[in-house]
């Protein structure tokens, strides 16, 4: 299993954003990342320089999200989508798609699903609950 470190993470993705900068050929995953960080333009300014990216802290305290961190979700939910892992998800996200207009609005309310997720697995010292995952994108999907 792949385990990239948090300079890994954002050297990958500092490297995608100068590829398709320069229209140089990239992986399928390097192409599935540029199209996320098209859809994020506030992004590009963290993304342009690769030394200062590993060297800044997102910590939240200045009221900024950490765009690596938030990327990396977008390709995790690409990604679950793409296989159907957990069970349904991509049905869940396409209905929420859908009802949003917008896959980037359902991915960043689908985000906060798995983050919420993530946290009560690692609070409880639990697996993640990939079922309760999943209603819980359900019920934004049927929710208005």
């Amino acid at each position: 299993m792949f385990n990239p470190s948090q300079e890994d993470v954002r050297r990958f993705f500092c490297d995608v954003y100068a590829k398709h900068r320069q229209g140089l050929p990239m992986e399928a995953l390097e192409t599935i990342a540029a199209g996320w960080i098209d859809q994020h333009p506030e992004y590009h300014e963290d993304l342009a320089d690769a030394d200062a990216a590993v060297a800044r802290v997102y910590d939240g305290s200045n009221g900024r999200e950490n765009p690596f961190l938030h990327l990396s979700m977008h390709l995790s939910i690409s990604e679950q989508c793409s296989i159907d892992q957990p069970r349904g998800i991509r049905q869940a996200v396409e209905l929420l798609a859908a009802r949003r207009g917008s896959l980037l609005h359902a991915h960043h309310e689908a985000m906060e699903c798995l983050g919420q997720m993530m946290w009560e697995s690692q609070r409880a010292g639990r697996p993640p609950d990939g079922e309760g995952y999943v209603a819980c994108v359900q019920r934004r999907a049927t929710k208005d």
